[in-house]
């Protein structure tokens, strides 16, 4: 009979079949990210031609409506509309939307720079004006126009077997557009939090500022966390965790300026959902490079700078 599988072995044996690439930024602190896939990536490409098809059929709806005989235009007004949509939409929504289209939100990716920094313009424009290069005019040319010649439409053919083949030659599916931008299309990390001390309507229940959060850090955090799990086995060890939590919960309101009152009875809501507000900012803040170990980061801080 087989033996089941451990929730760690699974979770081994999924991660092995993934791939992953550590982003170094700036601040030398490496993030380990996970490349993203390649059919979640065609289907985000698939909903944002989608978008930009509808765009560009309703535009062409309302030139037919004006008094012009434009139907031995239709085919290259089209062929013109879905560069002059298409481009602007990609490089747009990555700009503003910090390197996802509304394809890549739906799908859970996000584009990044390989140095750690921040997009730039000139990396986004770069990746989207070269994805019409690589594949958008040469499949539009393929389809739309018939009197290129056999040979021709092999060249263009060949050419997109090509490009598309690229990002699976390479360990982190870059494109060529990627390549040269120097960018990722990474699956966007889901929260590590277990689900019993994050998940839950009542964490909504209390509301923390940043300010709050820049009091505390990961090694507070952990002694938090073992308190919440802490085992009870008798109604006497229970007891003695339901003080615990309401001592804890009034040291941590005294030290963020939390002043909204607590019940007793609500110490381990208040709690766990300080835990879940405190780990998912302190999770940002590594994004971005920085690592606060403890209570004493500002300290610390301080002292560098002196």
């Amino acid at each position: 009979m087989a033996m089941q599988e451990t929730p760690a072995q699974v979770a081994r044996r999924l991660d092995s079949n993934r791939r992953w690439f550590d982003l170094v930024p700036p601040e030398g602190v490496p993030i380990r990210f996970e490349v993203a896939g390649l059919a979640a990536r065609f289907g985000a490409q698939l909903l944002d031609i989608l978008i930009t098809t509808v765009v560009v059929i309703a535009v062409l709806i309302l030139l037919a409506l004006l008094p012009f005989n434009l139907e031995p235009l239709i085919a290259s007004l089209a062929a013109i509309l879905m560069l002059v949509i298409r481009a602007p939409y990609y490089i747009l929504t990555e700009l503003f939307w910090n390197g996802r289209t509304v394809g890549k939100r739906a799908a859970g990716l996000r584009v990044l720079g390989a140095d750690g920094r921040g997009l730039t313009t000139h990396a986004v424009v770069a990746r989207n004006l070269l994805k019409e290069a690589e594949i958008f005019m040469p499949g539009s040319l393929l389809l739309a126009s018939g009197g290129l010649g056999t040979f021709w439409n092999v060249v263009l053919l060949f050419w997109i077997i090509i490009v598309l083949a690229v990002p699976l030659t390479n360990r982190k599916r870059q494109r060529l557009g990627d390549l040269i931008a120097n960018t990722y299309v990474t699956s966007r990390p889901r929260s590590v939090l277990l689900p019993d001390l994050s998940g839950g309507s009542k964490a909504a229940a209390f509301d923390f500022t940043a300010a709050q959060m820049e009091h505390y850090g990961r090694f507070e955090l952990q002694t938090l966390e073992r308190l919440l799990r802490a085992d009870t086995a008798s109604a006497s060890s229970e007891e003695r965790r339901r003080e615990s939590l309401v001592q804890v919960a009034a040291q941590i309101r005294r030290k963020i300026g939390y002043e909204e009152a607590v019940p007793p009875a609500r110490a381990e809501e208040f709690l766990r959902a300080f835990y879940t507000a405190q780990r998912a900012f302190l999770e940002q803040k590594r994004v971005f490079g920085e690592v606060r170990d403890d209570k004493h980061h500002r300290t610390e801080d301080a002292d560098q700078t002196s």
